[in-house]
């Protein structure tokens, strides 16, 4: 009962203001009385105002600190979700989540295109990494067309531990800030990689791959970040009309953005897809890229040049593989295409670093990261083309690259 009375005591004050400023419209307002009648309830009505605002301002801070430590304590990756959830992903939205979202697009168009050149289904899977993100493989095996074929993609967030740090800062000083490694740092990348074997020897195989990845800060903005990627070509029978065109299209891509992309790039895709215990290429090459970051040129127009780079992909290649799919062939070209993969694997297996660094991460996904490996391939003992044949002109030119726009 005690609890009750001073809510009585309020109620009935309140009652009282109400029946005194109903007489003030009856009183004139010189009148002094009437003057102390009007003015009385206000100063109650601020005094238990005051009052509220003294209860409810700590409150309310409270719950201010408590949201603000709540969101300290998200992951990089929960802040992510939490976004895409309440906000989408829109052009205003973090890069890490514009790059997410485009790759998943060209994923499915890409796959939608090589289903209608081969006539058979990709199997797709779908994959989470405990540690945050994950990815989706498509793949198609023994198809009519294509021998093998996967087109995937990986969206990873981790932590960075102190010594990866440091050998990251000798090609990003933006990474350390003022001077001082952190313990740690999260992370972010994603990329997607596709990989295409043709059933025809006449047929290139071709590799792509588009990524980016940033380090976030404390509160989940970005911190250092930078695009890599490339495309390149393969061939087991030469065709110099493929090489150009394939090229070609490259250059055209490379000039829209900055005419010195692509004779550095070019030499870049020479220099690293290189087996040097083989001293030749892997392929024709392409163009090859890495650490693209705001030493080079600003963020947008970086990715402006990795969307282009990457929707080229289709116009370009799958004209290639329309003209050579139906071509006649004969055991020992079959035979020579199985030589030149185990070429391809050799690369992968003992150079690739982008292979090695999938390998070495915790939570990989295997069966992803061999997806780019041929389904057959062959060595032989101390095999040499025959000198003058269009085996050897291929080693020739692996041996020595070529210019070819």
């Amino acid at each position: 009962m005690a609890s009750r009375r001073p809510v009585c005591r309020l109620l009935s004050q309140s009652k009282a203001n109400i029946q005194l400023s109903s007489r003030r419209s009856l009183a004139t307002f010189p009148n002094p009385t009437a003057s102390r009648l009007t003015f009385a309830p206000l100063k109650r009505y601020v005094g238990l105002a005051a009052l509220g605002l003294l209860v409810s301002a700590p409150l309310a801070y409270k719950m201010a600190i408590d949201e603000s430590l709540k969101m300290d304590s998200l992951s990089l990756a929960e802040r992510d979700q939490q976004q895409k959830r309440e906000q989408g992903v829109t052009d205003n939205s973090p890069m890490r989540l514009r790059m997410e979202k485009f790759i998943k697009e060209q994923q499915k168009e890409i796959v939608k295109e090589l289903e209608k050149l081969d006539g058979t289904k990709f199997r797709t899977d779908e994959w989470q990494r405990k540690e945050g993100g994950g990815g989706i493989t498509c793949c198609l095996q023994d198809g009519k067309v294509f021998e093998k074929a996967g087109v995937g993609i990986s969206v990873v967030y981790g932590t960075l531990p102190k010594a990866a740090i440091m050998k990251m800062s000798a090609n990003h000083r933006n990474i350390v800030v003022n001077g001082e490694v952190p313990e740690s740092l999260e992370f972010f990348a994603a990329g997607l990689s596709l990989i295409v074997h043709p059933k025809n020897p006449m047929a290139p195989t071709v590799h792509l791959n588009y990524r980016y990845f940033e380090t976030a800060k404390p509160d989940g903005t970005s911190g250092a970040w930078w695009f890599g990627g490339g495309s390149d070509l393969t061939p087991s029978y030469l065709f110099d009309e493929d090489a150009i065109q394939f090229h070609r299209d490259l250059k055209d891509v490379c000039d829209k953005h900055n005419k010195e992309y692509y004779p550095k790039f070019k030499k870049w895709c020479d220099e690293y897809f290189y087996n040097k215990h083989r001293n030749e290429s892997r392929g024709i090459g392409g163009i090859f890229f890495d650490d693209l970051d705001e030493t080079v040129s600003d963020k947008e127009n970086t990715f402006a040049f990795i969307q282009d780079s990457l929707k080229s992909f289709i116009p370009t290649y799958v004209p290639i593989v329309q003209k050579r799919k139906d071509m006649p062939y004969t055991e020992a070209e079959k035979e020579w295409q199985q030589i030149r993969r185990g070429r391809y694997v050799e690369f992968n297996l003992v150079h690739d670093r982008g292979t090695s660094f999938g390998l070495n991460t915790p939570g990989a996904r295997v069966e992803s990261i061999l997806m780019s490996m041929p389904l057959t391939a062959s060595w032989k003992y101390m095999h040499d083309p025959e000198p003058g044949s269009r085996e050897a002109r291929l080693v020739d030119v692996l041996q020595s690259p070529k210019e070819w726009v």
